[in-house]
């Protein structure tokens, strides 16, 4: 026991623990010399449904993780909402897990404990950001290995992680972009829109976006969309036509139903369309609406055009060269990585685990700019 302190010591006093602690009470002491709990809250998929707040059961006292040897014990500060958590949620990426499951796919928050072997490259206090299920949770443990070092516990960074990269891998496989290339992004001032349209953009593109209000159009704009179109007071289509006869060279498509008729239609020949969701057909009981698939055949082949589906965990290769690029575009100031904490909603910022369930019917609303994320403060409240 006492080499294992010898071991622990470099580590600092900060991270002081016996070893009982360590296996069984999990009562640590974190690195600002406050008591973490024994418990804490989270989210737990309880029963299977498309509706959010009938599968997702907060739960008010649960034990708070220990971290194996190459684990990180992470305390959440920020957690990211996406489309998709109701589709995990109602259990479509994966039919033999039964509830119940933890939900929230990334986290940004600092290390309060870890395993020997983690602490070769992590240290109590570092801030660190990640992708796994589980981050609607005050703490979570993640693998060593799949945490990311960031240089600051902001919201911002938390946008690239799925987000930023699903629009930056896509975009790269399948985009072809290049300069001039008309490129239309569907709900593109939502949280991988954005992305879309800056790196369109970046690449010297002609950027076209659908959104749903002015405000949207003039976000759109301040991260240089040259085309907003305010679907609610325009019709797409008409404007499309107008404006570009020949077609659109890619659409980056996350709506479905009726907007996915209409990439199909505006695609110009040996045009791209990148599917990587269709959040309106999410809250169905099948999670998709129809399209007319029966045409679509003959449209692609007189167009020599193609579809492409994207899903972000088919190209964890392509990952941390897509995190690098995103956050070296961030810092020269040529990507905008907007955050929405839901100020603007009826009851106001997403603070805590319990706004999650708003931050979700946020989301649903169509009202967000940016990517939206929600707060899970950290009050100290004793010192050692």
């Amino acid at each position: 026991m006492n080499s294992l302190r010898a071991k622990l010591a470099p580590l600092g006093p900060l991270l002081r623990r016996s070893i009982v602690d360590m296996s069984y009470s999990h009562h640590f002491v974190d690195f600002q010399g406050s008591a973490i709990p024994t418990a804490m809250k989270k989210l737990l998929v309880t029963q299977l449904s498309p509706d959010f707040r009938k599968a997702v059961t907060l739960m008010p006292s649960v034990p708070v993780p220990v971290p194996g040897d190459g684990d990180l014990l992470i305390r959440n500060r920020y957690v990211g909402i996406n489309a998709s958590d109701i589709n995990f949620s109602s259990g479509r990426y994966d039919a033999s897990v039964k509830p119940p499951f933890d939900i929230g796919f990334e986290g940004i928050g600092e290390v309060v404990a870890l395993g020997l072997s983690a602490s070769k490259n992590f240290a109590v206090g570092q801030p660190v950001a990640y992708v796994q299920s589980g981050s609607f949770a005050e703490y979570t443990v993640v693998p060593a290995q799949v945490a990311i070092p960031v240089p600051s516990l902001t919201p911002e960074f938390l946008t690239v992680l799925i987000s930023g990269t699903t629009a930056y891998i896509s975009l790269k496989e399948f985009g072809d972009l290049s300069k001039g290339k008309r490129v239309l992004v569907t709900a593109a001032a939502g949280g991988t829109g954005q992305f879309a349209v800056q790196l369109a953009k970046n690449a010297n593109c002609y950027v076209i976006g659908t959104c749903s209000s002015d405000e949207k159009a003039g976000f759109l704009k301040s991260i240089g969309c040259d085309l907003p179109i305010n679907y609610k007071a325009e019709n797409v289509a008409s404007v499309i036509k107008e404006k570009f006869p020949e077609g659109v060279d890619v659409v980056y498509e996350s709506v479905g139903g009726e907007m996915f008729d209409l990439s199909v239609k505006c695609l110009a020949t040996k045009g791209h369309l990148i599917i990587i969701g269709f959040i309106s057909g999410y809250k169905t009981p099948l999670g998709i609406l129809p399209v007319k698939e029966a045409a679509l055949p003959a449209v692609l082949l007189k167009k020599s055009a193609s579809i492409h589906g994207f899903f972000l965990t088919h190209y964890m290769s392509e990952y941390k060269e897509a995190i690098m690029s995103l956050v070296k575009l961030h810092r020269s100031g040529k990507l905008v990585c907007e955050v929405d904490n839901g100020e603007l909603s009826p009851e106001g910022k997403f603070t805590g685990l319990e706004s999650v369930f708003r931050a979700v019917d946020y989301l649903y609303t169509g009202k967000n700019i940016g990517k939206i994320v929600v707060e899970l403060p950290h009050l100290v409240n004793s010192k050692l």
